[in-house]
């Protein structure tokens, strides 16, 4: 399942951050942790140090994040990141479409809607609805 970082290790190279507490996005993380053939580590933010990865709250607030050692991919882009390291030809195609105009583009409205709106989705909960600035 998820996976923790060691309190006493290093972060990890690669990491897939989600909201832990969103039940749409736990969902979603344990389907595509099923579906696809290589998946890498995956925590929620809530258990990890959020500086360690040059992370916000109002960041991890707004989208999944793919963090690998020398970049950080939010929303869309992580989860096309996703699907561009996997071993399948299909799945890194479908990543490179979703990363390429105007796919790009496309994708990242569906993103924020999805995003926006999780809590009302199949498996969403109260507790997925985004937090609105006051």
């Amino acid at each position: 399942m998820h996976v923790a970082p060691n309190p006493t290790s290093h972060p990890p190279k690669t990491l897939l951050i989600f909201d832990g507490d969103c039940a749409f996005c736990t969902l979603w993380v344990n389907r595509l942790q099923s579906a696809l053939p290589s998946f890498p580590p995956s925590t929620p933010w809530q258990w990890i140090d959020l500086d360690d990865y040059a992370l916000t709250q109002e960041d991890v607030d707004k989208a999944a994040w793919f963090v690998t050692p020398t970049r950080q991919f939010a929303g869309h882009m992580a989860f096309s990141l996703l699907l561009r390291s996997q071993p399948t030809f299909g799945w890194r195609f479908l990543g490179h479409l979703i990363a390429t105009e105007p796919f790009s583009s496309i994708a990242s409205r569906g993103y924020r809607f999805v995003s926006r709106y999780r809590h009302r989705l199949p498996g969403g909960t109260p507790a997925c609805a985004v937090r609105r600035p006051e």
